[in-house]
């Protein structure tokens, strides 16, 4: 029996144990499914305090139900450790690690690269690894690959590399890490064979095989690249129905109506979490060598990334008209996580608008159920729970994140002045000074 046919059989029978380096907000979801298909699995990551929380059995992840990883844990399907020599105890390895733009707005690929060292030092035959995180199209062929065979492995003989990339929707209450669909690119075709062996053996999804992993690569940058720029169309109408007095939630109301031909896209304060602010200049970045300028991917960045000036300045003539300055005015924010119903705060657009509003002098207070703090440029900003009396005493209310716990009777009934990025207030009652963006 060769080392396809041994991992294969050990994939079938669920005796492989599984390894999901980096239990951030892809790998512990993803290593959770796993263990709770009947594999053994070890979970790695860099950060202490994560490794801890798992090992006794403390949830920190919204996709993964509490109780579940409490039993996991409790029954030793699923352990967490910082000590990567526990690789060479592995079947099979997902890299679930960040990929961030760096201060250039370049990717930053460092996690992905010490990931995969930390993989090679104890690789070993019958082996699969596959790269998760969000990256341009070749990463997995000119980082991972090398590794790997500079040990003396041989890819598609004694060592399989795939990339498979994520698919989570933080707070997504319908489709999650196991039903959603799953796309597979293996080096080789028997790389790919085990890759989506094993995924067929964890989720209920679809298992999508591709001829390579620069398809699979390129196919998430596409799927995120498509929401950036959508998104950005939406907002560009935003602005130009502003200008033109016309509401833009009632035009794609009416657009969607059509069957087919149309996807419904909503404006709002700009673009927040770790995918579609980030992900489409993987592309820009990789377009370059080809001498290739992807000019639609960046003048959606731009337009996207204008959102959150845009909504201030939105909120200064506000103000003005109702014979106030920014300046001294206290303005409540409803919402600072990037999006509903969540607590993740990575690239959300309200920091930039929160740093605005600090900036130019006004009285600022932050609601926000699923953040009891946060830090913004240095500082630790505690939020406040919601009441009657703080949206009385607001000279403005700004609706930036549309969490379904929020009251909106009491804020429309209460708020004086109210501006709503999300289309929050829609079927609730409204002030009279009431803005939509």
């Amino acid at each position: 029996m060769n080392q396809l046919e041994k991992l294969l059989s050990k994939i079938e029978s669920k005796n492989a144990v599984i390894g999901v380096v980096g239990l951030g907000y892809v790998g512990l979801p993803l290593a959770v499914e796993k263990a709770k298909a009947g594999f053994t699995v070890i979970g790695f990551d860099v950060q202490q305090s994560r490794v801890d929380q798992v090992n006794q059995g403390i949830n920190y992840i919204g996709d993964v139900v509490d109780q579940e990883l409490k039993e996991l844990v409790l029954t030793n399907k699923l352990v967490a450790t910082t000590d990567y020599a526990r690789i060479s105890e592995v079947d099979a390895v997902a890299i679930c690690v960040p990929t961030p733009l760096n201060v250039y707005q370049q990717p930053d690929t460092s996690y992905v690269e010490s990931s995969t060292r930390e993989i090679a030092k104890y690789a070993h035959e019958g082996m699969l690894v596959v790269l998760e995180s969000t990256t341009y199209p070749g990463t997995t062929v000119e980082i991972v690959l090398p590794e790997l065979e500079n040990t003396g492995l041989k890819c598609g003989e004694n060592v399989f590399i795939a990339y498979s990339p994520e698919r989570v929707d933080p707070g997504n209450k319908q489709y999650n890490t196991k039903n959603t669909p799953k796309v597979v690119g293996g080096i080789t075709e028997s790389c790919t064979k085990v890759a989506a062996a094993l995924y067929r053996a964890v989720l209920e999804g679809d298992v999508h095989e591709v001829s390579s992993p620069a398809v699979a690569e390129m196919e998430k940058i596409f799927e995120n690249t498509f929401r950036h720029i959508n998104i950005a169309l939406a907002n560009e109408m935003a602005i130009l129905c502003e200008k033109m007095g016309i509401d833009v939630w009632e035009v794609i109301d009416a657009a969607k109506t059509k069957p087919y031909g149309f996807m419904a896209f909503y404006p709002g304060p700009g673009l927040g979490g770790h995918c579609i602010p980030i992900d489409p200049f993987y592309l820009t970045y990789k377009a370059r060598e080809y001498n290739y300028h992807t000019r639609l991917i960046e003048l959606a960045g731009e337009i996207n990334n204008s959102m959150p000036d845009f909504v201030v300045e939105r909120l200064m003539h506000i103000l003005n008209d109702d014979g106030k300055a920014l300046r001294g005015s206290k303005v409540v924010i409803l919402g600072v996580a990037y999006k509903k119903d969540i607590d993740d705060m990575r690239e959300s657009p309200v920091l930039p608008i929160l740093t605005k509003l600090y900036k130019e002098g006004a009285d600022v207070v932050v609601v926000d159920p699923y953040v009891p703090k946060f830090k913004l440029n240095g500082e630790v900003i505690e939020t406040h729970a919601l009441s009657k009396e703080l949206i009385e005493q607001a000279d403005v209310v700004l609706l930036t994140t549309d969490h379904s716990n929020f009251d909106y009777n009491l804020i429309g009934t209460s708020a004086r002045v109210l501006f709503d990025t999300r289309n929050g207030m829609k079927g609730y009652p409204k002030p009279e000074k009431y803005t939509k963006l």
